[in-house]
């Protein structure tokens, strides 16, 4: 078991100051445990309900009865499977003087637990947990964490074929049972063979009409197919900067899949190094994977990063726009990256305050003033320096 002590800090920080606090993300992402680890340092009485167990599921039928005299922690996983808990909870939340705190875990992004932010407006905060990141593991797994991707299950599997059938099964599980559970009408097999497509365009900005033509669909069938992927943590769409900089700007999103490792699932890559190494999307993937790294060494939200990109050809992996600091970061697989024309015309045309080449090698070096090549095992580490 991987110890996850920054998210456990950050959720206690914010059971400080809202009633409600939510635990969102992918399933298998660890979230029960994280809540479980919670409530072991909490300093009073804890009480659990799991919805996916029908013996909890029963004595929450009746939710105003079952909460209203709970004191201390509240822990309920898998809340987006009762969607009338939420009123309920704004009402218990409102009690003058209560100190009761609830910590609610839905396999899912915030939009896709029904009736949440309207309920609990004001009185609720989320927190994403993503899969495991190189603080966690270790500069020493980096390849593994990259092959295998972060859900921990995944990662800590006995061999690499087993981490591999462990994957195809959460893929098979995934659309056989959560989406339906999500209250999605779609069948396994279409939203596989779209998840599978959109596999290969991992890293690639977003061509609806082209999906569409090689799905035999329409363009807004398979936006929807796509806001199914995003919503549940499966995909990272990745909106466009643009700004008037008298120049022409793409303004169409890059999407990701969130996890390396289903994306190599997904993709059949094989289990072996070697076989990652030799694929012809061996780029799209670590792209993928070391931009996931730097929103989280950052610690800042997906809703402040943006690609960028010139018709001309120009362009940036990631944009990070935060508390009027604009940082760019792009991504190579090589140890030994220069800088090119398209990162000078990015530091100039946006105004970057520095630019970070991230690299597979293991020294920094700077590439120019304000440019700096620094490998991905030294990301945590800076990453105080570079916020």
């Amino acid at each position: 078991m991987i110890e996850r002590p920054e998210h456990a800090r950050q959720i206690v920080d914010l059971l400080a100051d809202f009633p409600v606090v939510a635990i969102v993300g992918a399933r298998q992402t660890g979230k029960t445990t994280l809540a479980t680890r919670i409530g072991e340092g909490f300093a009073g009485a804890v009480h659990r309900f799991d919805l996916e167990d029908p013996r909890d599921e029963a004595r929450l039928a009746a939710p105003m009865l079952a909460l209203e005299a709970l004191e201390g922690l509240v822990v309920i996983d898998e809340v987006q499977r009762m969607p009338a808990l939420f009123p309920v909870l704004r009402v218990l939340a409102d009690r003058a003087g209560t100190r009761v705190r609830y910590l609610i875990l839905g396999s899912a992004a915030p939009e896709l637990m029904r009736g949440s932010s309207e309920s609990l407006a004001g009185r609720i905060a989320y927190h994403e947990l993503p899969g495991l990141d190189v603080r966690e593991v270790g500069t020493e797994s980096i390849d593994t964490l990259w092959r295998r991707g972060g859900l921990p299950r995944s990662l800590l599997a006995a061999s690499d074929a087993a981490s591999l059938r462990w994957r195809r099964e959460y893929i098979r599980s995934y659309l056989e049972r959560d989406i339906p559970a999500l209250g999605f009408r779609l069948a396994p097999s279409t939203l596989r063979r779209f998840w599978n497509m959109l596999a290969h365009y991992s890293g690639q900005l977003w061509n609806g009409a082209e999906l569409a033509r090689a799905f035999g669909v329409t363009e807004p069938t398979v936006r929807h197919y796509l806001d199914i992927l995003s919503a549940t943590c499966m995909v990272r769409v990745l909106p466009p900067w643009h700004e008037n900089l008298g120049k022409r700007q793409v303004k169409a999103p890059k999407v990701y899949l969130a996890d390396s490792g289903l994306l190599h699932a997904l993709l059949d890559v094989g289990t072996s190094q070697e076989a990652l190494l030799g694929h012809p999307r061996v780029g799209a993937s670590w792209e993928g994977f070391v931009m996931h790294q730097i929103v989280r060494a950052l610690g800042v939200e997906w809703q402040d990063c943006y690609h960028w990109r010139l018709h001309t050809g120009a362009e940036l992996d990631l944009l990070v726009s935060q508390g009027g600091r604009r940082l760019g970061f792009e991504i190579k697989r090589t140890d030994a990256p220069r800088l090119t024309p398209s990162m000078k015309s990015a530091l100039d045309a946006l105004r970057l305050d520095r630019l970070f080449v991230v690299h597979a090698g293991a020294t920094s070096w700077p590439l120019a003033e304000r440019v700096e090549a620094l490998p991905l095992g030294e990301l945590f580490e800076r990453a105080a320096q570079l916020r």
